[in-house]
Formats: structure tokens, C-alpha cells, sequence
């Protein structure tokens, strides 16, 4: 059986990360989030002194400082698209290079990216291997869902708000501290966050359809089973 990418897409809140998780379980593919390799790339670059040349990467002939990459993230900006791309393309070599099947959430999230990184996977994965989806939700949506969330502290996964998680103080699934995340998901940063998705992941969908990357719409605003279970049609 070949292995395939699957591509999903969505303002922050739609479901992404969920969805993708249930898939990856399923599928047993790699779940590949762009905002955990940036964290963990954030996490390594933390105590690094001023001068260390490990908080400074190089890509397409520019150079970029973790440190800074790291404080415009945390304010819900996205963070430089050669740098990101950079990231993006060392992981997804080494994931096909140990032969896995990939679920992207949320990536590529700008144009730059697309175009740097939708080739490279089709080089390796081959077009009829790609599958592009697209989780639609209301701003208002988006809004609730992100002053609601809470992830977990271990795994970093998120928890639903609903009646029957909105006093959990643990993870159900491994005991660890339910968290918000710091910055991110304040209101503020919750319009950075819709309006730099709107200029600068909008322009993807253009580009993936003039290239052949067909995009299946889904609606997000359903129960998560409903949204999954359009997600398995839409793949298969």
C-alpha cells in the first residue's frame, strides 16, 4: 500500500489537532503539527546564550533568531515562512525516510510555505498520494472555542469544553495538568490569530487548486463524530 499525506486545514479552534489525532489512530500515520516542532525548537533555544550560533538558523539565503521567531509566535503571529518551511522540510524528510504516512494539521499555513513545501512533498509522496481537506468554522466559533481551550500539560493534546470537561482539572487519559495555553488563546490574540490566518493562509487554496491539489470542504461546527465521519468519506 502506497504511503499518502493527508492535509488538513482551518482557522485556529476548527478541530484540526482532534480530527488529526482520530486520523492518526486509525491510519496509524504520523501526526505531523507544525506547532509542536516549533515548540520543541523553542523549548531547545530557550537557555542559549546571546551569542550561541544554535539560536540562529539559516534557510534561502536569510538568517533567522529563534529567540525572536519564538516572542512574535507567542503574541500570535505566525512566525517567518522560510523558517518554519525550513523546519517543516527537515521533518518531513526524515519521516518518509523511516517510511511513515503523514496527517499535516494545520501546515503549510502561508503561501511561501506552499509553494516551497507542497513540491517537495509530491516529489516524495507523489501527487495522486495527497489528500487536502478543509475544516470551515465562523469567527465567533473560533473565538468561543479558543478562550475555552485547555490542552494537556504531558501529550499537549486538546480537551473539549463541554458540561462534562469544564471542571476537570486532569488529563482523563493520562493524569496530567489540564493547561491554557499562555498567550495564544487570550482574546487579543485570538484577532491576531483569525486575521493573519485570513491574509496569509487564504492565499494557499488558490495555490492548491491552480497546481492540481484538489481541497474538500467540511463543515466543523458539527459534533466531532459527524466531523470525522465526513472526514473517512472525503479521504476514501
Amino acid at each position: 500500500m502506497p504511503k499518502q499525506v493527508v492535509i488538513i486545514f482551518g482557522p485556529p479552534g476548527a478541530g484540526k489537532g482532534t480530527q488529526s489525532e482520530l486520523l492518526s489512530s486509525k491510519t496509524g500515520s504520523f501526526l505531523f503539527e507544525t506547532s509542536r516542532i516549533l515548540e520543541r525548537e523553542f523549548e531547545k533555544a530557550e537557555n542559549l546564550a546571546e551569542d550561541s550560533p544554535k539560536r540562529y538558523i539559516e534557510f534561502d539565503g536569510q538568517k533567522f533568531d529563534i529567540l525572536y521567531e519564538k516572542k512574535i509566535w507567542k503574541e500570535g503571529l505566525l512566525c517567518d515562512p522560510p523558517f518554519v518551511t525550513y523546519l517543516v522540510i527537515q521533518e518531513i524528510q526524515k519521516l518518509f525516510d523511516e517510511g511513515k504516512s503523514l496527517i499535516l494539521a494545520g501546515s503549510p499555513r502561508t503561501l511561501y510555505e506552499g509553494e516551497k513545501v507542497m513540491p517537495f512533498i509530491e516529489n516524495l509522496y507523489g501527487k495522486e498520494n495527497i489528500k487536502s481537506l478543509l475544516i470551515e468554522i465562523s469567527p465567533e466559533v473560533t473565538t468561543f472555542r479558543n478562550t475555552h481551550r485547555r490542552i494537556c500539560q504531558l501529550v499537549r493534546h486538546s480537551i473539549l469544553f463541554n458540561e462534562e470537561t469544564e471542571k476537570l482539572n486532569a488529563c482523563p487519559l493520562d493524569g496530567s495538568k489540564l493547561v491554557k495555553r499562555e498567550g495564544l488563546d487570550s482574546p487579543e490574540a485570538i484577532v491576531v490569530r483569525l486575521q493573519q490566518y485570513k491574509d496569509r493562509t487564504y492565499p494557499i487554496f488558490d495555490f492548491f487548486e491552480k497546481n492540481g491539489f484538489k481541497i474538500k470542504k467540511i463543515n466543523g461546527e458539527q459534533y466531532v463524530s459527524k466531523v470525522y465521519e465526513d472526514i473517512l468519506k472525503a479521504i476514501s
